[in-house]
């Protein structure tokens, strides 16, 4: 059965994820959405592999493993880290490349020493496999899994609100080199499938659909203009190129319309759409994209005033003819459903069609379709259509009606523009929320979470900022902790683990401090279990890499204002975004985006729907 999913359908989804922010009588209502912009990962990329079924002598860090014959191997690899149930590994080499993956339930060996070396008598069986390096970030997966494992590497959240989102489209700038020639809008592109049965009809730059069409322009001062005639006609079927920069500064503008008309070249027509503030160019506007501003600005209510459904803007010649009254300037109505649209049209001395354009003031209104007659009896000499002038019966020619979109052009920005995209933009200033964004470690995911809880409930969380990393007070370090090092504590039925993704020290203090980390189920089990590090101030949490050891404050309680982002209860603090809660709706993996005291990082995320 043969269906599409319509431009219309994806349009309407960016529309109602942009309404969904306001919705509702107040920010925990229902119908309202509270997404939050997120940024994780702190630990570098590495290839990962699920094993299983091993045996008693165990893979060592900076060893190989390999498949089948070393000498000949189809994969093999170093070593990076050891998990229970996984290995990260580094300098992945296979008979097809770097990124030869080992086929599920594989046999794998470890060995030391290389070619000259030999097995360790390590043993196991192999699961999934995720190539990755620092380089090269591994694709987002659409699962239950990986939706867990990104709130465990979750390390904050900023809210998106109305002001921090907007609709964009492709930006096309006035530029006649990299853009010399436009498309002009119309409403019947379409491609020419495969197996016959269909012709297509192609833009002036090859596309088969106004959604991908080059066919508005944003000029010097930021003014948004949309192509209504390119200068096609018979004998430049593909238009022509622009000359004459469009403006509402330029002579040939009319207010009275919004039309900018070229009067050189090939003549372009321009529909002014709206000017882009500054503050949505800081914003909004990146080399790729420009947003289409709100219902609410002042430029765009002006052009949305002006429009008329149905109205008749452009004729275009389709064929030139011959035998219509010779040497004239006529006048023809439009037929159709619509009323009062006058096509004016001038012929030479063969009675060929050299020029057609609407009668000024005479575009009409209310048009679903529209025709243009030129035989005896419908076309005059004026554009009151009041004297007819006589065409013989051999006369042919042809002119096509262009019609504007459903509530005519400037009516719909969203809609007439393709707005199937939203940019959000996020910007991440020093310790953003009072210390829940670090600024001592990087990141290598963003994304965005609709709905999440505060920890520990069912409460929608609505605050501009989250924290989503544990935490320890810290009252006497002997030396400093070191961010991504591992740190680990005795605990009640065994030993907690975790990774460091930050350590502040208190305010004129060497020795006590706010360590923030990570836990996942990968890398920080013991027996099979993460624990929780515990409120004891006997056992030490200590660094693996920078030998620090320090102390939990079990006395410290925050009262008031949390410390650096976070609520402390005997020296823990919770992460403030409940585990697993919400709905991710985009993920991003990415190269590291290192973070410092000094720095804001203005993120501009881009999603097509």
């Amino acid at each position: 059965m043969a269906a599409i999913i319509s431009d219309k359908f994806r349009i309407f989804n960016a529309k109602q994820f942009l309404e969904s922010l306001t919705e509702g009588p107040n920010d925990t209502s229902a119908e309202r959405s509270r997404m939050y912009f997120f940024v994780g990962r702190p630990q570098p990329w590495k290839a990962y592999l699920e094993v299983h079924s091993k045996n008693s002598t165990a893979f060592a860090v900076g060893n190989e493993v390999y498949i089948g014959t070393y000498g000949s191997t189809a994969f093999r690899a170093t070593v990076s880290a050891v998990y229970d149930s996984a290995l990260l590994l580094t300098d992945v080499f296979g008979s097809n490349g770097v990124n030869s993956a080992p086929p599920i339930n594989s046999s794998l060996k470890g060995r030391t020493g290389g070619a000259g070396g030999s097995d360790t008598g390590a043993e196991a069986v192999s699961g999934v496999y995720r190539y990755a390096t620092e380089d090269v970030p591994p694709l987002p997966l659409d699962n239950q899994r990986e939706k867990r494992a990104l709130y465990d590497e979750l390390i904050a959240a900023k809210r998106i609100t109305d002001a921090f989102a907007r609709t964009v489209i492709r930006r096309y700038n006035w530029d006649q080199v990299a853009n010399p020639k436009f498309d002009m809008w119309k409403p019947d592109y379409s491609a020419t499938p495969g197996g016959g049965g269909q012709i297509g009809k192609q833009t002036a730059t090859g596309q088969n659909s106004i959604a991908d069409a080059k066919f508005y322009v944003m000029n010097s001062q930021y003014e948004v203009f949309k192509c209504l005639y390119n200068g096609e006609d018979p004998s430049n079927s593909t238009g022509q190129n622009a000359t004459e920069e469009p403006s509402t500064g330029g002579a040939n503008y009319a207010s009275a319309t919004g039309i900018y008309t070229e009067t050189t070249g090939a003549g372009y027509i321009w529909k002014y759409m709206y000017t882009i503030p500054t503050d949505d160019v800081l914003k909004f506007l990146s080399s790729d994209f420009m947003p289409i501003v709100l219902p609410s600005n002042a430029s765009r209510q002006a052009t949305v005033a002006l429009a008329t459904d149905g109205s008749c803007d452009v004729a275009l010649i389709e064929n030139a003819g011959s035998g219509l009254p010779a040497s004239q300037t006529l006048y023809t109505s439009v037929k159709g459903d619509g009323t009062g649209a006058v096509v004016e049209l001038v012929t030479n001395g063969s009675g060929t069609i050299t020029s057609a354009q609407i009668a000024t003031g005479l575009s009409g209104s209310g048009y679903t379709y529209a025709n243009v007659l030129l035989t005896n009896g419908n076309l005059f000499e004026e554009a009151g259509l009041s004297t007819a002038v006589t065409t013989g019966a051999s006369a042919v020619g042809a002119i096509e009606i262009v019609l504007p979109p459903e509530g005519g052009h400037g009516s719909d920005h969203e809609v007439e523009l393709n707005g199937k995209r939203v940019m959000t933009n996020i910007r991440l200033t020093y310790s953003e929320g009072q210390g829940d964004f670090p600024v001592d470690n990087d990141f290598r995911r963003i994304g965005i979470i609709a709905d999440p809880y505060d920890f520990g409930t069912t409460t929608f969380a609505t605050n501009d900022t989250r924290s989503g990393l544990r935490a320890l007070k810290i009252n006497s370090a002997n030396a400093d902790y070191s961010v991504d090092e591992k740190i680990q504590q005795t605990v009640t039925g065994g030993t907690a683990y975790g990774t460091v993704v930050s350590w502040t020290l208190d305010t004129g203090s060497t020795t006590a401090g706010v360590l923030k980390y990570i836990q996942t189920n990968d890398e920080h089990t013991d027996q099979g279990i993460v624990r929780p590090f515990e409120s004891n101030g006997s056992n030490a949490v200590s660094g693996e890499t920078s030998t620090a050891s320090g102390n939990v404050d079990t006395s410290y309680t925050t009262t008031g204002s949390p410390l650096l982002g976070a609520t402390f209860a005997s020296g823990l603090a919770n992460p403030e975004i409940e585990n697993n809660s919400g709905s991710v709706i985009y993920v991003e993996n990415r190269r590291l985006i290192t973070r410092a005291p000094d720095q804001i990082e203005d993120i501009k995320l881009v999603i097509e729907f």
